[in-house]
């Protein structure tokens, strides 16, 4: 927790404490592959000195490597800018360095955010710390291991169709897609602009509130962030609290996770929660939307990696097309580039009206029928993930088992709302999420219900035996 972080640095110091973190990492980093950069060590121990008078005291933070830090590599996961080193910090970490946190490291990821498991980054795929031979999910794998690892307190992770809550569930920690605009994504590499936020990833409420609450808030240096009432003292009790549950969605988990969160749901029944089932409706429709826009901003927003400027750029000679048709053939990994390719596809003329527009108009009546159920319930419920953790090296050959991994966390990026993933139980050793979903702006009465979900299910700050 930051508040054993802080009182370790009242009473032993910020060496000592920061020493402690190394340690572990140095244990474990081997075995899970979390990072793909880690800042030296006494530059952290100077960092944090010299904050050590703000709130955080120098907490060591771990970062998505798609997130821009100044002076620290930042690769996406990718060949493309594996020696790419920013010469800015990204708002969310200049508002957390101004409370006094320190960057340890950029955590390992699906190559540009693309890929549900870790296993497409090109520095090789992390390991989930409750079972080695399974993925942490994706595409915020890195952060989700060094979480649940206690290499770290707290972390940050993007989700684009559940890449923060994905691997929050598979490693039994807390993550937060926060609604659309809440969070700036000024120095986030894009992906999917109008489907993507940074979010925070922690072991318990408490601190996934606190991170929130931090790099949360209107920035001027992006035009899609909103302002909002940042009021988080609304007391929420379980009796009498309104929750839908998605059935469409519910029946297509498997038996497994299906277990798990039957015996959760009779917990919150128990605390006097009023259950109700729902239908989302358009459940056939929802993942081909997501990932018809999503490929297409993908191939825009990645046009712009060439070789020429920045980025991987082996071949000099010959024409523009030649040169930038070389670089990216081997800079991008194939996944990548199939969706780049798709995304052309999509946008080109002649079938922009037939798939980009009917996506959008399946954008709409998701919405629509998301904003219909919270009229009459206080959240949405539903699953994080449909299955347990896959096997490492399960999905990654099978793009349609891979992509319908999304089909539950998709919704709240399709819609702007917030979700978030809290472990509530496990099934044969392997943990198992379920996702809140929310009102527009209500990210803080989420973040509330979470403490006292969290109450009931006892399981924050579990730590796998490694």
């Amino acid at each position: 927790m930051i508040s054993e972080y802080i009182k370790c640095v009242t009473d032993e110091g910020i060496e000592e404490c920061i020493s402690r973190v190394y340690d572990r990492v140095t244990k474990l980093e081997p075995k899970l592959h979390a990072f793909i950069t880690l800042v030296d060590k006494d530059t952290v121990i100077n960092n944090a000195k010299q904050v050590r008078s703000r709130k955080l005291m120098g907490l060591p933070v771990a970062v998505k490597d798609n997130i821009s830090t100044k002076g620290i590599r930042t690769t996406c996961g990718s060949r493309m800018l594996s020696e790419y080193v920013p010469v800015y910090d990204a708002t969310v970490i200049e508002r957390l360095a101004s409370k006094g946190a320190t960057i340890l490291g950029k955590t390992n990821m699906d190559e540009f955010a693309m890929g549900s498991t870790t296993e497409t980054s090109f520095f090789g795929p992390s390991r989930n710390p409750w079972d080695l031979t399974r993925v942490p999910g994706g595409s915020s794998g890195g952060s989700g291991v060094a979480i649940a690892s206690k290499m770290v307190e707290i972390a940050l992770g993007s989700d684009t169709g559940g890449s923060i809550r994905a691997p929050a569930s598979f490693n039994g920690v807390y993550g937060l897609k926060p609604s659309y605009g809440t969070v700036s994504r000024y120095g986030l590499v894009a992906y999917a602009n109008s489907l993507e936020q940074i979010g925070p990833m922690a072991r318990n409420a408490s601190d996934l509130k606190i991170l929130f609450s931090i790099i949360s808030g209107f920035d001027i240096k992006d035009a899609t962030t909103v302002s909002f009432d940042k009021k988080d003292d609304v007391d929420i009790k379980l009796n009498g609290f309104r929750i839908g549950i998605l059935k469409d969605i519910m029946d297509r988990s498997s038996p497994e996770v299906q277990n798990v969160m039957s015996s959760f749901i009779e917990k919150l029944s128990s605390e006097g929660a009023l259950i109700e089932e729902v239908q989302l409706g358009y459940i056939d429709y929802i993942l081909p939307a997501y990932y018809i826009i999503a490929m297409s901003e993908a191939s825009s927003n990645l046009a712009r990696f060439d070789g020429v400027r920045y980025g991987y750029g082996r071949y000099k000679e010959g024409t523009w097309i030649q040169t930038f048709s070389a670089n990216r053939a081997e800079g991008f990994g194939s996944e990548v580039k199939k969706r780049i390719l798709l995304g052309s596809f999509i946008l080109s003329a002649g079938y922009y009206d037939e798939y980009y527009i009917k996506a959008l108009k399946i954008r709409k009546l998701v919405k629509e029928s998301v904003d219909n159920i919270l009229k009459s319930h206080d959240v949405i419920l539903s699953p994080t993930m449909p299955i347990l953790p896959p096997k490492l090296g399960d999905v990654i050959d099978d793009p349609l088992k891979m992509y319908a991994m999304d089909l539950n966390t998709v919704v709240a990026n399709l819609t702007g709302i917030p979700a978030v993933s809290v472990p509530v139980g496990f099934y044969q050793g392997l943990p198992v999420g379920a996702q809140f979903m929310g009102k527009y702006l209500n990210d803080f009465f989420l973040l509330n219900l979470v403490s006292e979900v969290e109450k009931i299910t006892k399981m924050a700050e579990l730590t796998p035996s490694i």
